[in-house]
């Protein structure tokens, strides 16, 4: 039974919110997720211990992990008296890392493999980046980029804490990569986080259509400068926490426009529901191959909102 967020009554949606939700999806399904509690859950960090035995580590504490599907080092966690999951020395040690369970995707489907030359272009505060080091088994080298030296702290410690030898971290605006071949390229691009309102109210209240056309023109730059400096049959994945068809299913379908030899991959992860991509909006329709993109609704896993695409470059 979903456990509702006290005091929802109070927050005003916009009039164009819940028209625009409204035509989306099943407006009603989607403020009932929105306004329940996030179900908590962690990653299993490979690099420091195995799943069972960090598994068995925390259950001993108490603590009732069940698997997430789609993910076999990730699990939900729960505790009949206690939320502090961060408070756990698995935590502290960098055996775990507290991750929702929708953002573990991005690294699954993009498969990085031990050494490969990757880039994560948005890593802040690093659980793709120390998700996609364990799939790398801490092999080749990995590039974590952020915009914000601010950012980079935060950043830092969870790269350090989870024992992380094969990252090198970079600071620079995404637009100024330039001139790199990478095998694998990850682009968890800043955008509006609608998919989160579970987890921040204040989503509700500083939406408007304005910023949504503003981040969408910025991660239109982005994910052309990722293409430009992914290597030929090289593989890249474009992921943002926003449900907004301009974030995602637009600007995968402006990349596919811009260059030939840009494909979408079609991607299953077993357990994962998913959702109807939007193939046309405000009467923009998008390029076809957009079917193949992973887009999830809160209420499609009871997880944050999420939207994932698999692009290769042919060679």
């Amino acid at each position: 039974m979903l456990e509702q967020i006290p005091s929802t009554e109070t927050i005003e949606f916009k009039k164009a919110f819940i028209e625009r939700y409204s035509e989306l999806t099943d407006w009603e399904e989607f403020k009932k997720y929105s306004f329940s509690f996030l179900r908590r859950s962690i990653r299993i960090n490979t690099l420091l211990g195995t799943v069972n035995e960090v598994k068995k580590s925390i259950e001993a504490k108490g603590w009732e992990l069940t698997p997430i599907p789609w993910c076999k080092e990730g699990f939900w966690i729960s505790n009949p008296e206690r939320r502090d999951v961060g408070n756990l020395l698995e935590h502290h040690l960098g055996k775990i890392y507290v991750q929702e369970a929708a953002s573990m995707i991005p690294p699954l489907v993009l498969q990085p493999k031990p050494g490969d030359l990757v880039l994560d272009m948005a890593a802040s505060p690093g659980s793709k980046t120390t998700q996609m080091a364990a799939l790398m088994q801490n092999k080749g080298l990995l590039v974590a980029n952020d915009y914000k030296g601010q950012r980079l702290q935060s950043l830092g410690i969870n790269l350090q804490r989870s024992g992380l030898t094969n990252s090198v971290i970079t600071l620079m605006r995404g637009q100024g990569i330039k001139e790199m071949e990478f095998d694998k390229i990850l682009l968890d691009a800043p955008c509006s986080g609608t998919g989160t309102i579970r987890k921040s109210l204040k989503t509700i209240r500083i939406w408007n259509p304005g910023t949504i056309t503003k981040l969408a023109k910025e991660q239109k730059e982005l994910i052309t400068v990722a293409f430009n400096n992914l290597k030929k049959g090289g593989e890249m994945v474009y992921s943002t926490c926003s449900v907004e068809p301009e974030e995602n299913e637009g600007v995968v379908s402006f990349l596919l426009d811009k260059f030939e030899d840009a494909e979408v991959v079609k991607v299953k992860l077993p357990g994962l529901k998913i959702s109807k991509p939007v193939m046309e909006f405000k009467g923009e329709k998008y390029n076809p191959a957009v079917k193949d993109v992973i887009r999830i609704w809160p209420q499609d896993n009871d997880t944050e909102g999420f939207f994932v695409c698999k692009i290769r470059k042919l060679q």
